[in-house]
Parts: structure tokens; C-alpha cells; sequence
């Protein structure tokens, strides 16, 4: 991030006064199509596409160095099965199966990928059909369960990584997902196959609910049609399409209620990420996670000791995050900027390259984003529930270091 980039990012949040950015996403008629590397820059990305908050489709040309895209893939465009089964065959990965529905979701198993493959030649050998049903393979961390060096390159454009950084920092877990299956099967980038996407901007998902406020399982399924059923959807305008082809990335921006349906023999890399962009969106969300389990234990509220300590246990076995881990997200974020400031690289200086790795300009912006949502964390009663007697700063502390480095930077 450069200065100018940087300066138009902070205007964009005063202007919000605090706010999130409106439910009802813009009206858009196309997904943007990004056609060349050398004449698309991190600037470009973050002020016309991140920092608004909408989709835009990437090229091939964008990841064509990738190993993936050169080992994975036979001369023909399909899955390379005996270079996946010659160097991942014994990794143990999550499979879903696509034809079962539990609570809005399909269950999963796990297996070794050599088993996966030797499933999946078999559901293209019996025409796209077998007995075991269309399973799919998902959520496999490739960066966490075994090397995946060469495989493929973050691009610029998401090097601004939040969750990953987070979790690598703990050298716990990570959100880099690989997904595998046949046709038919429900960040993203095609290493091979074909992929259809409908996209709906933020709040027009609210327009699909049922009667009961839950979100349909398939937005092209023909119960939507039905009133009764879905009293809203004539508010819900058509979903934005589009069809990925082998190699292009697709930018998925946040609060965009999607369904993605393989069209061909698929295998995709995956990137969730939080960032300074859309971290208020993250709080907002957490917020809206612990209103939905407290109404639901309600009850037992007046019966049950410490009610709010056990809200917070059902959130995070909900959710994988509660308040406390927020605040300690935040911590290791906000303490890896101040740090990078405090070497005495201070805003307004050149950055390395071009500007798009994670440089003073970036961290300056990162540490006022943080300010502002954990100023709200630390007012929140529930958080103020939360014992933060051993934290180290104590979130109070923390946020006086933030506010101290935002009026320095500023003055900059």
C-alpha cells in the first residue's frame, strides 16, 4: 500500500462515521474481468474492488508460474490423479458427501486421498454416477498437513492476510483450503475444471429466506418460485453469474451470499482472509453469533451459574472464535504493526517493490482499523464479562498503544 492508497482508505471509513458499509449491495449488471498482471496493481485492486467490497474475476495470466497449474493438470486439462497419488496419496483428507443434507449441510468423512482418487475414477468410469453417492473433497489443508511449497504463490493482491497470519503465528491452523471433486458438485482459483458462480450482494440474501429465516440450500432449486414458501423472493434481485475457467481466480468479497457448482472435473486452491477492509464485518458478525446463542439458551439464564461464560463456550464450538480469541486475534495483529513502525520505518517512506507487500503505509492504515473495532470490543458488556486479568497488555492498554500510534501516524 502506498500513501495515496492509504489516504483514500481512511477517507472511506470516516465517511462511514463507524458504520458498516450498506446491507443492500450495489446493483451490478457484470463481474469484472482482469486481464493483464502488468497493467493491474495492488492500488487498483484495493481502491476499486477491495475497499468497495465487489467481485472481480482475475485471468489465467495471473497464475500461470503456479506449480499446481503445471503438475496437478495432465497435457489434456484434467486432474493429474498419479502425480496426486505419487506425493499426497497417504494424506488423510475431509470429504463431503454432496447428496446428504444435515442441518443445512453435507456430512463428512475422512479418508486418505489415495481412496478419494480411486472413488472419483470410478464415478467418472460409471458416468459421473456411483452408488456411494457425488463426494466431494473439502477443506483439505494442504499448508498445514504436509509441504506444499511450489504449489502456488499468494498473490499480491490477498498478501494483506489477517487470518493466516494469526494462525501462523501460533503455528496452529490455517485457512488455505484445497477442494477436489467431479461434476455436478457444489478466493478461489480453478487448477483445472470449470466452475458456475451466482452471486448475491449484501442484504439481497435476506430477500431468499424461508418462512422459517433460513437460507435455501440451492438458490437455483424451483421451491424458491414458491410464495408460500419464500414470501420475500420477488424482493431478491437475479443472482450475478459467472463461469471460471482453468486457471482464473475469482475475488469473493465479503458478506456476498454465493453458490459455486462444478461444471467439469475441478480441483481448486482456497483462500479465506480478514483484513483491515472488512474487520469490522468480522466483529459485526461475532456480535450477531453470540445474540443467536444466547436467545437460544435463554432459559437458563437465571438457572444457570456463569450463563455468560458458557454463551461464549457454545459460540466458539459454533463459530470456532469467541470474544476472548477476537481480542487475542487482534493483539497479534495490531502488536506485529507496531512493531514494524517502531523499527523507525515510518509512514510516508518508499516501500519495497511496488508498494503492495505489507509495508509502514499498510501497517499505519491496519492500526487504526484495529483501534476502531476493538474500542467497540472493549465497551461491549459482553466482552466486559470476559476475565482479562492475566492478558498481557490488557485490552484497555492495548487500545491506548493503537490510539497513541494512530495520532502519531496521522501527523505524518
Amino acid at each position: 500500500m502506498d500513501r495515496e492508497a492509504r489516504v483514500f482508505a481512511e477517507s472511506h471509513f470516516r465517511g462511514l462515521e463507524g458504520c458498516l458499509p450498506r446491507r443492500v449491495g450495489p446493483q451490478l449488471d457484470r463481474v469484472d474481468f482482469i486481464e493483464k498482471p502488468d497493467s493491474f496493481s495492488y492500488a487498483d485492486f484495493f481502491k476499486g474492488y477491495l475497499l468497495p467490497n465487489l467481485p472481480c474475476v482475475f485471468s489465467s495470466a495471473f497464475t500461470e508460474g503456479w506449480g499446481s497449474r503445471r503438475l496437478w493438470v495432465t497435457p489434456s486439462g484434467k486432474p493429474n490423479f498419479d502425480y496426486l497419488l505419487q506425493n499426497y496419496g497417504d494424506v488423510v483428507v475431509p470429504v463431503a458427501n454432496c447428496g446428504v443434507r444435515e442441518y443445512n449441510s453435507n456430512p463428512k468423512e475422512h479418508m486418505p486421498l489415495r481412496d478419494y482418487i480411486s472413488y472419483w475414477k470410478e464415478y467418472i468410469q460409471g458416468n459421473y454416477s456411483s452408488s456411494r453417492g457425488c463426494l466431494y473433497l473439502k477443506d483439505w489443508h494442504l499448508c498445514r498437513d504436509s509441504s506444499a511449497e511450489g504449489v502456488f504463490t499468494l498473490p499480491i493482491y490477498f498478501s494483506s492476510d489477517w487470518l493466516n497470519e494469526y494462525w501462523d503465528a501460533l503455528d496452529v491452523d490455517d485457512y488455505r483450503f484445497i477442494y477436489m471433486g467431479p461434476t455436478g458438485t457444489c478466493w478461489s482459483v480453478n487448477i483445472c475444471g470449470r466452475k458456475k458462480w451466482f452471486f448475491f450482494p449484501p442484504g439481497q440474501e435476506e430477500a431468499l429466506r424461508d418462512c422459517h429465516g433460513s437460507l435455501p440450500y440451492d438458490v437455483t432449486s424451483p421451491t424458491l418460485l414458491d410464495s408460500r414458501l419464500h414470501p420475500m423472493r420477488d424482493h431478491c434481485s437475479p443472482p450475478l453469474e459467472v463461469t471460471q475457467e482453468a486457471g482464473e481466480m475469482v475475488f469473493v468479497p465479503s458478506g456476498w451470499h454465493h453458490q459455486v457448482h462444478n461444471l467439469e472435473d475441478t480441483i481448486s486452491i482456497n483462500h479465506n482472509w480478514v483484513n483491515g477492509c472488512n474487520l469490522a464485518n468480522m466483529w459485526h458478525f461475532l456480535q450477531q453469533e453470540l445474540c443467536a446463542v444466547q436467545q437460544e439458551i435463554i432459559d437458563w439464564r437465571d438457572s444457570m451459574p456463569d450463563w455468560h461464560h458458557h454463551c461464549q463456550v457454545i459460540m466458539k464450538s459454533c463459530s470456532g472464535i469467541n470474544f476472548e480469541e477476537f481480542y487475542h486475534f487482534l493483539k497479534v495483529v495490531a502488536e506485529r504493526r507496531l512493531l514494524l513502525l517502531a523499527k523507525g520505518m515510518g509512514p510516508g517512506k518508499v516501500e519495497g517493490g511496488k508498494g503492495t507487500r505489507l509495508g509502514p503505509e499498510q501497517a499505519a492504515f491496519d492500526i487504526g482499523r484495529i483501534a476502531e473495532v476493538l474500542e467497540s470490543v472493549v465497551a461491549h458488556p459482553d466482552f466486559q464479562r470476559v476475565d482479562t486479568s492475566a492478558f498481557s497488555p490488557r485490552p484497555e492498554e492495548l487500545l491506548q498503544q493503537l490510539e497513541e500510534a494512530v495520532a502519531a501516524t496521522t501527523s505524518l
